[in-house]
């Protein structure tokens, strides 16, 4: 009987307890290892543009070292005034907008005290550290002493009081009007690396400075976030929304999310929201008013990225996506990427032939997985974040708009996505000041976007035309299983390309792809093949003495004992330093095709023949593989040549067209 009561006892406490819970939880088990998790209640106060907040932090020691001392991101003090490292790396202008202005058009965030849950106060420890560049101006980065050391498996629990003031929105978060879009606007604890993670030495906190080329790097976790504001607001969050309740002119809303980086929120009075189901995924768009009629461009083409990174690269593991379009005047919140969350950006009547929502809306929602999921590091690898989603982002415009179309679509004038990042690269000034792989804020002036975005986009899709579809999308599925939630570094990448380029073509291109990479990831080397001359010689008759029947007779004339035959050559100059293996097609008159192979390691080649019929014309790279070649137009060369100035000038035009549009794109 007592075994009975203590069952009954068992359950009704499963029921009371645990079921509730259960209620909250978003995956069966934990995807991530979930060691930075946050319980945090906010409240917004429109009108001075501040949000108070109670934070509970569960910091877990995952790794084999006793930690000593905590670091903390404080983002929004980049914003404090002009003296901050990403003032003065941006000139305080970003994405063409200007910091400043008036007391409230300022951000900061101030801690108010930092408890550990036994009651020993930490606050009193909290110190300002500048491990990038010794800007004593910046406060974007603090240490904390602790009281007692980690050790390996432990964890701290800590109450942090802080407030957070927004700025003007200047880049990526503040406010405009009444319109908040609410991002890096908590105390947010840094990773720490163990020795051989990534680049470490020895183990250490991974916590850099808000720059102005850089984006940010967390630990998974599992987020409780209650917001209270104004009852009119519709709000949107990283997250699923577990609760809401009115109390008054008020509302408190309590949003939860599992296995993500991070936490953002926006809210405004003059949302629309439109929803609609793809598979296990409930999408939402909170949309301008005025742009109400663009709302299906902005889920059709999200609808497309789903499906094709499914396909492609592995299942979206979240239940939901919050879409954002922001306000005109809030437009430098636009283009950026959270974990279930990401804002895109449109103009009242764009037509449909322009397609810069789709562009916009597929580019964020690619970060959930490289940003997100995948979690590299955007401070230190910015290309395998931004370059990688550049790569998905040509992939899936082209193939869903079209590959001469997909930018632009205009009947007499359209450009495909993968066309207008490769242009990007080969006609921007910058292209070989900076290699890819360098810290995001260490890149001359103009060289951080092309090597972040265009370029790796460009040689990521070289690499896919050089080892074939099939072998890459082994690739990129491969990586994304073995390293999700797990972040991954480039050596991390890499090695998975040198394992399945061997499973797919064995020793073709030499013991791994490290030369590959070697030359378009760690060199800022340009490559450029030229065909530089064909030339058909004649080969005359013989003249002289020649025997013929035990007699010599002598051969005065030009008469042929057979038909015209030339000896042919085709001459090729390596202009760049960077190599790689390329095919030279060789069209002959009579309808004839040679292809010679060539490892492109020279810096000419000259191929000879000797045959009865002149070469017409001869191309390098017939399949357009090397798009990282930089000036495809000398890539041919016919012998009656036909001259189309059009040509040269139609690429001129698409080169200014491009940093016209670029002006208007605000993702970074």
């Amino acid at each position: 009987m007592k075994q009975l009561w203590q069952k009954l006892l068992t359950t009704l406490l499963l029921i009371l307890f645990v079921f509730p819970a259960f209620s909250q939880t978003i995956f069966k088990e934990a995807l991530s290892p979930r060691n930075a998790n946050y319980d945090i209640s906010a409240k917004l106060n429109p009108e001075k543009k501040i949000v108070n907040g109670k934070m509970q932090l569960n910091w877990i020691n995952i790794t084999n070292d006793t930690i000593t001392e905590l670091q903390f991101h404080l983002y929004l003090n980049a914003f404090k005034n002009t003296g901050s490292t990403f003032m003065t790396e941006s000139g305080g202008s970003f994405r063409g907008s200007s910091a400043g202005g008036d007391e409230l058009a300022w951000g900061w965030i101030d801690i108010l005290s930092m408890r550990q849950k036994d009651g020993y106060d930490l606050t009193k420890n909290i110190e300002f550290i500048r491990p990038d560049d010794g800007n004593e101006n910046d406060q974007t980065v603090i240490r904390v002493q602790l009281n007692d050391s980690i050790l390996p498996g432990k964890s701290i629990d800590l109450d942090i009081d802080f407030t957070s003031k927004l700025p003007k929105i200047f880049a990526r978060t503040g406010y405009s009007d009444n319109y908040f879009l609410v991002g890096q606007w908590f105390p947010k604890i840094a990773v720490y690396e163990p020795a051989g993670m990534r680049f470490a030495k020895k183990g250490g906190w991974n916590c850099h400075q808000f720059h102005a080329n850089s984006e940010f790097y967390a630990d998974y976790g599992v987020y409780n976030v209650n917001i209270t504001l104004p009852k009119d607001y519709v709000v949107g969050a990283t997250g699923i929304l577990a609760e809401e309740k009115i109390n008054g002119n008020e509302k408190t809303i309590k949003y939860h999310a599992e296995d993500v980086i991070d936490f953002v929120w926006t809210a405004s009075e003059k949302f629309i929201e439109v929803k609609q189901d793809w598979k296990h995924v409930k999408i939402r768009l909170l949309i301008q008013p005025e742009h109400k009629n663009l709302a299906k461009r902005h889920i059709e083409s999200v609808i497309a990225a789903l499906e094709y990174f499914e396909k492609h690269l592995g299942e979206y593991p979240y239940p939901n996506l919050t879409i954002v379009d922001p306000p005109f005047r809030g437009a430098q919140s636009g283009g950026m990427e959270y974990p279930t969350f990401i804002t895109a950006g449109s103009f009242a009547n764009m037509p449909n032939e322009m397609r810069l929502i789709e562009n916009v809306t597929i580019h964020e929602f690619g970060h959930q997985y490289f940003m997100n999921i995948l979690a590299t590091n955007e401070f230190e690898e910015a290309w395998m974040d931004e370059g990688m989603n550049t790569y998905f982002e040509t992939r899936i415009m082209d193939a869903t708009y079209g590959e001469k179309t997909a930018f632009l679509g205009f009947s007499n004038f359209h450009i495909g996505d993968l066309e207008y990042q490769r242009l990007g690269y080969v006609h921007n000034n910058s292209r070989n000041i900076a290699e890819s792989f360098r810290f995001a804020w260490d890149y001359p002036y103009g060289g951080y976007g092309i090597n972040s975005y265009n370029k790796p986009a460009t040689f990521l899709n070289t690499l896919q035309r050089i080892v074939g579809n099939e072998c890459m999308d082994d690739i990129m599925k491969t990586y994304y299983k073995r390293w999700k939630f797990k972040h991954p570094s480039t050596n991390d990448f890499i090695a998975i390309v040198n394992e399945i380029v061997t499973k797919h073509h064995a020793d073709k291109f030499g013991p791994n792809m490290n030369w590959f990479f070697d030359q378009v990831l760690y060199s800022s080397n340009i490559c450029d093949y030229e065909l530089s001359r064909i030339s058909n010689k004649e080969i005359e008759s013989i003249k002289g003495l020649v025997d013929k029947n035990g007699d010599k007779k002598l051969i005065t004339n030009n008469l042929k004992d057979s038909a015209t035959s030339y000896e042919n050559k085709v001459i090729i100059k390596r202009l760049g330093e960077l190599t790689m293996p390329v095919e030279i097609l060789i069209h002959f008159e009579n309808g004839r095709e040679v292809t010679k192979y060539w490892d492109g390691k020279e810096r000419a080649i000259e191929f000879k023949f000797k045959s009865g019929s002149k070469i017409d014309w001869a191309k390098i790279d017939p399949e357009n593989k090397i798009l990282i070649d930089v000036n495809l137009a000398n890539n041919s060369y016919k012998i009656n040549k036909e001259t189309k100035p059009i040509k040269k000038y139609t690429v001129k035009f698409l080169f200014w067209l491009q940093n016209i549009i670029q002006s208007i794109i605000w993702f970074v």
